[in-house]
C-alpha cells in the first residue's frame, strides 16, 4: 500500500489530499497510517520532513466527530514553531470537513487570550506541554472527551525538561484513548514513556537516508583557526539562495553569525535566547529570502521544516551520525537538488569516520576555496516589512497585496511572500523597491485604515 487512495479515508480527507497534491505516501505514512486508522497505538522513529505530521493529522481527523463540540484530539510539541506547523497541516487537511476548530496553545504569550479562546471548545488542540498543563491546572482545558493523544518530537520534549509535564498531562487524559508517539530518536527514556502510556504499540523505525542523487555531500579538512574564512569563501563562491549553517553550541552560533555579518553576508541567528517574537521574525525573514544564511544549533533548529533549502553547511561536525543525517536531510527535498558541506578539523576526524561507517560508503573530500571572490558581499534579494495588524484585525494577504500594487504603485513582481499572524503581518519586498513601499504604506491606508509599518533588519 503506497497510495493514499488505497486507505479507507472519508471523502472530505480524500478531497483535501487531492487538492494539496498528496498522492503517494512517504515511508513513515505507509508504515503507520493503516495502524493509526485502525485505532492502534504507534511508536514511530522518523525525522522532521518525513511526512509524520500528515500521518497523525489524518488519524486525528478520521476519528473526529465535527458535530460534537468537544476536545477530541491533543497534540504536544516541543516548540511554538513546530506547533504552528502542525496546526497549519491539520487545517489544510481539514479544509473540507465542516466546522473543525483547531487551536494552538503555546507558552511565551499571555495566558488571557488562550483562556478566552477556550470559551468555545475546540475539536483539536496543538500546544507545548508547559502551557497545556497550565490550562489543565486552571480547569480551562476539558479533556474528558479526548480520544487521541499525539506526542510529536518526543525526544526533544524530554531534552527540554518536559518529562514531568507530559506525565501530568497524560494522567489527566482518559485512559481509553489512542496514543501516537513520534520521535527523531528512540532512546531508553522514550521507550519508558511508551511502556508506561501506550497499549501494545506498533513499533516503526524509518531510518534517515541520504539521497545521493539529490544531495551533493562534500567534506573539507580545515584547521579550526581557518574555519571561519573557509565558511565565508564557500558561501561567496557557491552563492546559495538559502543556506543553514549548523554549529554545535550556542556560543558558536553567535560567533559565526557576527563574523559572517562583518563580511557583508545577510545572516540571521537562531538560538535559545531569543524570545518568541524574535524567533518568529527570524524564521519569517529567512523563509521569505530577506536573509540568505541562517546559523543555528541543533536544539534551536529542531522541528523546523524549511522548504526549498539549497544548502546545509556543518561548521562543526555533528556529535553523532544520526544528527548529521538529520541536518543534511533538510536539503535535497521534493525532487530538488541540494548541497551538504562539512568543515572537518583534525580533531573531528573520528566523527567523520563514524558518519562514513553509517553511510556505508566513502566520504567525498575536496580542497576548500582559498579566498573569497572579489565581490565579497552576498545581499538578500528581499526586505521584510512588518505591519502591526493581522488575522484578528481581519487583514488578509490580498488586502496588503492590493495596497502595495494599487496605492503604493509597486509591480506585483516586487512583492514576495506574505505571512499573516494573529496580530502581525509580514511581507517580503524586493530590496530595490523597499523604500518606496515603506513611504507609501506609511502615508497611505490598508483597507481604509492606517497601521504601524516597520522594516526588519538592514
Amino acid at each position: 500500500m503506497t497510495d493514499f487512495s488505497e486507505l479507507n479515508l472519508i471523502e472530505p480527507l480524500r478531497h483535501a489530499l487531492a487538492q494539496i497534491g498528496y498522492a503517494e505516501m512517504t515511508p513513515v505514512q505507509t508504515a503507520s497510517l493503516p495502524a493509526i486508522l485502525a485505532g492502534r497505538d504507534v511508536l514511530a522513529q522518523a525525522r522532521t520532513g518525513s511526512g509524520k505530521t500528515a500521518a497523525f493529522a489524518l488519524g486525528l481527523l478520521s476519528t473526529l466527530d465535527a458535530g460534537r463540540v468537544k476536545l477530541q484530539g491533543l497534540v504536544l510539541c516541543p516548540t511554538r514553531e513546530l506547533a504552528d506547523q502542525v496546526s497549519r497541516e491539520i487545517r489544510r487537511l481539514a479544509r473540507f470537513v465542516p466546522n473543525v476548530k483547531v487551536l494552538t496553545l503555546c507558552g511565551g504569550v499571555p495566558l488571557r487570550p488562550h483562556l478566552a479562546s477556550l470559551a468555545h471548545e475546540p475539536h483539536i488542540v496543538v500546544g507545548t506541554p508547559g502551557r497545556i498543563l497550565e490550562l489543565i491546572d486552571k480547569g480551562a482545558l476539558p479533556l474528558q472527551a479526548a480520544k487521541v493523544l499525539v506526542l510529536d518530537e518526543a525526544d526533544r520534549m524530554l531534552d527540554m525538561g518536559f518529562s514531568e509535564a507530559i506525565g501530568a498531562i497524560i494522567d489527566a487524559l482518559p485512559r481509553q484513548r489512542q496514543t501516537l508517539l513520534f520521535s527523531a530518536t528512540i532512546p531508553p527514556s522514550i521507550r519508558e514513556i511508551s511502556r508506561a502510556f501506550q497499549d501494545d504499540p506498533l513499533d516503526i523505525t524509518v531510518t534517515d537516508s541520504v539521497d545521493d542523487e539529490l544531495i551533493e555531500q562534500i567534506f573539507f579538512e580545515v584547521e579550526e583557526s581557518r574555519k571561519m574564512d573557509v565558511l565565508a569563501a564557500l558561501l561567496l563562491h557557491e552563492r546559495p539562495e538559502s543556506a543553514v549553517v549548523f554549529c554545535n553550541t550556542r556560543q558558536g552560533v553567535r560567533a559565526v553569525t557576527a563574523a559572517l555579518a562583518q563580511r557583508g553576508l545577510a545572516v540571521l541567528a537562531l538560538h535559545g535566547e531569543l524570545d518568541q517574537r524574535e524567533r518568529e521574525e527570524m524564521l519569517v525573514r529567512f523563509a521569505n529570502r530577506s536573509s540568505t544564511v541562517l546559523v543555528a544549533s541543533d536544539v534551536a533548529a529542531r522541528g523546523l521544516d524549511i522548504s526549498e533549502l539549497s544548502m546545509v553547511i556543518n561548521f562543526d561536525i555533528a556529535a553523532d551520525a544520526d544528527t548529521h543525517l538529520h541536518r543534511i536531510g533538510r536539503t535535497g527535498r521534493a525532487g530538488r537538488r541540494g548541497m551538504a558541506l562539512s568543515l572537518c578539523s583534525p580533531r573531528e576526524s573520528a566523527r567523520a569516520r563514524v558518519i562514513e561507517d553509517r553511510l556505508g560508503t566513502s566520504l567525498r573530500w575536496d580542497m576548500p576555496p582559498i579566498a573569497p571572490p572579489d565581490h565579497a558581499v552576498l545581499p538578500a534579494p528581499f526586505v521584510t516589512l512588518a505591519v502591526d495588524a493581522g488575522r484578528k484585525d481581519k487583514l488578509r494577504p490580498g488586502d496588503l497585496l492590493g495596497a502595495l500594487t494599487g496605492e503604493a504603485g509597486l509591480p506585483a513582481a516586487a512583492i514576495g511572500k506574505i505571512d499573516v499572524f494573529p496580530t502581525r503581518t509580514y511581507v517580503a519586498i524586493a530590496r530595490e523597491a523597499s523604500g518606496q513601499a515603506i513611504r507609501r504604506l506609511r502615508t497611505g491606508k490598508i483597507k481604509g485604515r492606517t497601521f504601524r509599518i516597520r522594516r526588519l533588519g538592514p
